[in-house]
């Protein structure tokens, strides 16, 4: 058996010159999903139980506001400002179904994806309900632009009333239809509104300087448009699930779970102790 600190040495240098092909041991079939899954047990634990996750997300909704009130009062010109938010994870939180998955040897899918969707039970984040009606209350209209499929529509619409979100209808909630990417929908609503904020847990919420397919071109995208997080872009803390995990199994969204375990831990920056 090759020594752990070997493997991943291998595993981080197959990374770094593109390979997107492992050693033959990172496949082994004895480590399953079932395995794989109990690494979302920290992230759901800090995002469902810790007080600094609420923290955070109040932070951000009262950064929002901010940014709002100071766009709102030197805003000019005849559109209406709007406010763009993504949903999941950004307003609504679906850490309940990511913690369903910890002990059972199943992935995301779109099946038990749809079922949770229908079941309408993502709970509100701290801080985004107040946010949003306070924005509608001084004069914008919020945009859902979720890349949640129009199979969902009825359970989000339901989901989102019921916790009291603003602006839950057909004109403002913009589902994927037939590309992921958000980029036709924003400049949509950039047609007839001027944008004051867009809030997100996902790069990709905000702009198509993020349509990256490299953790290094991310890094680059950030830099270039670090002036704008924020003022323009609210990061929301998401540390479950992301186009990022994506990017460290170099877009194989297919590869085995031993292998997404190598992968992840090849980008692990470990300290070693002098002997």
């Amino acid at each position: 058996m090759v020594p752990t600190r070997l493997r991943t040495l291998l595993v981080s240098t197959a990374i770094l010159v593109g390979s997107v092909s492992l050693p033959a041991w990172a496949d082994d079939a004895s480590y399953t999903t079932k395995n794989l899954n109990e690494q979302l047990v920290m992230s759901n634990l800090w995002m469902q139980a810790s007080a600094e996750f609420r923290g955070m997300s109040y932070q951000a909704f009262n950064l929002a506001k901010m940014r709002f009130d100071s766009y709102a009062s030197t805003h000019k010109g005849d559109k209406k400002i709007a406010i763009v938010v993504d949903a999941d994870e950004t307003i609504i939180s679906n850490s309940a179904y990511e913690s369903w998955l910890v002990g059972r040897n199943e992935s995301y899918s779109s099946k038990t994806w749809g079922e949770w969707m229908a079941s309408a039970e993502a709970t509100a984040l701290p801080g985004a309900v107040d946010f949003l009606n306070y924005a509608v209350k001084h004069g914008a209209e919020v945009f859902y632009i979720t890349n949640r499929k129009m199979s969902g529509l009825e359970g989000t619409r339901k989901n989102l009333k019921e916790l009291g979100f603003p602006d839950v209808d057909d004109a403002h909630l913009m589902l994927k239809t037939t590309t992921s990417d958000k980029e036709p929908r924003r400049l949509k609503v950039a047609e007839h509104y001027d944008i004051a904020l867009f809030m997100g847990d996902n790069l990709n919420d905000f702009s198509k300087d993020f349509k990256t397919k490299s953790l290094k071109e991310s890094y680059a995208a950030v830099e270039k448009d670090k002036a704008l997080f924020g003022t323009k872009f609210i990061l929301l803390p998401n540390p479950a699930y992301g186009d990022w995990e994506g990017k460290v199994y170099n877009n194989n969204w297919g590869a085995s779970a031993a292998e997404k375990d190598a992968m992840r831990k090849a980008h692990l920056h470990a300290w070693q102790p002098k002997k």
